[in-house]
């Protein structure tokens, strides 16, 4: 006769092993969900300046500062499997000296990113009492919001500002923007951009850019001649 520890080793192992089967089921339901995200995106101001990289340095470094709109729809990424999503843009450019760029083919660099939760995750965003509420009301009686995943963004400032190990960015050419995603699920692996069709998810639509080269910096004596250019003829 097996003892209570046994029946509850026996149990236990029971109810693991139909959890996992349930959890494969689950993650497997997303492969059944189309999948066809899009996007615009265009640079719309573009600036290369210097600046030190930190306090006590004397050394100082070119970094670009790249504005964007971005019009996407990745609403299609949201199942309901999917956790969050997580959005960025990278500026991406041609290495044109290995000896100082490593070997690397592309130099990417993230300029901007953004978390958009499922309505049932929301409560595990940092947000203040009265956003909360929002988006509380907003997602109430809804597995999934339709508006989620509009991106509707103009002129929008970077979060971040880019440069170069070498510490020189301008006059760079052949530069690009570029949309990713990463889709966090409940249950599943992690899944970015697709380079080409699996089933019913696509590659995202657009979402690249037309090359563009960064400015020459931006000096001292040029923004204060434009200044008084600015104020001469406010005067005339």
């Amino acid at each position: 006769m097996h003892s209570s520890f046994t029946r509850v080793q026996n149990v236990f192992g029971f109810f693991t092993t139909v959890a996992c089967v349930l959890a494969a089921f689950i993650a497997a339901s997303d492969l059944l969900a189309i999948r066809r995200p899009s996007g615009t995106i265009v640079p719309t101001t573009l600036q290369v300046v210097k600046g030190r990289p930190h306090y006590y340095s004397s050394k100082k470094e070119e970094y670009a500062i790249i504005k964007f709109s971005l019009d996407a729809d990745l609403s299609s990424l949201f199942t309901w499997n999917t956790k969050q999503l997580f959005v960025y843009v990278t500026a991406e450019w041609p290495s044109t000296s290995p000896a100082t760029d490593g070997h690397n083919a592309t130099n990417s660099a993230v300029i901007w990113d953004s978390i958009i939760t499922n309505p049932s995750a929301d409560h595990l965003r940092n947000l203040g009492p009265v956003a909360m509420k929002k988006l509380v009301r907003s997602s109430a009686g809804k597995t999934i919001d339709p508006s989620r995943g509009i991106l509707k963004l103009k002129n929008q400032r970077p979060k971040y500002q880019i440069t170069h190990p070498i510490g020189k960015v301008a006059m760079v050419e052949n530069v690009t923007l570029k949309l990713h995603y990463n889709v966090q699920p409940w249950v599943g692996l992690l899944t970015w951009n697709m380079d080409s069709k699996l089933g019913y998810w696509y590659p995202i639509q657009g979402a690249v850019s037309e090359a563009f080269e960064f400015p020459a910096v931006r000096s001292k004596d040029a923004a204060s001649k434009k200044a008084a250019a600015g104020a001469a003829g406010s005067k005339t």
